[in-house]
């Protein structure tokens, strides 16, 4: 299976369709899925049919984008996924930065580190000029790697939902950075410029 980056403690690779089960187990956790259905589990019937057949269909366009499975460079452990693929179909040029993990890999920075260099291959080999990201106002943990990754906040939709979950009172933020910022703090970072 292809894989798209390595990072120090991570390997992010194509799905396949062999990672269904992987995919069912995450999205089968209360906790993962607090701030996406209120804690609901993802159908297996579901994850089957649409969300997998999805993910794959990403990666008959531009290369880099899409949905990447997370596995742990040491052992290859199945840590979760992360997003980066177009707000507008085949459109390179901006990209909505995504990430979902399993429990087990909270709070020791693999959020952080999956999103930090996906970030900086999209900006440097990709073509992307402007990364976003959205969340619940309430999810501080998906906020904080917002911020650690570069990106800040641009602003708090309030939507109404059918079925609102815990939360969902206080709107949604989207964060984002462009690639004219990202430069610009890198030179900064690295004297360069």
């Amino acid at each position: 299976m292809p894989i798209l980056l390595t990072t120090a403690r991570l390997v992010l690779r194509e799905f396949t369709p062999a990672d269904v089960d992987l995919l069912v187990e995450l999205d089968s956790d209360p906790a993962v899925m607090r701030y996406l259905t209120g804690g609901a589990a993802t159908p297996a019937q579901t994850v089957r049919e649409r969300v997998l057949p999805r993910i794959l269909a990403h990666y008959r366009r531009p290369p880099g984008l899409g949905w990447w499975a997370a596995e742990h460079r040491d052992d290859g452990a199945f840590l979760g996924w992360f997003e980066f693929r177009p707000l507008r179909d085949g459109d390179p040029r901006e990209v909505e930065l995504g990430y979902r993990l399993r429990r087990a890999a909270w709070g020791v920075g693999h959020a952080t580190e999956g999103g930090r260099a996906l970030v900086e291959r999209g900006f440097t080999e990709w073509g992307v000029q402007r990364v976003t990201a959205v969340t619940m106002a309430v999810n501080t943990a998906s906020r904080r790697v917002m911020r650690r990754c570069g990106l800040r906040h641009v602003r708090t939709v309030h939507q109404h939902w059918a079925e609102p979950i815990p939360g969902a009172e206080h709107g949604e933020v989207e964060y984002a950075l462009t690639r004219a910022q990202w430069l610009r703090r890198r030179d900064r970072v690295t004297g360069s410029g």
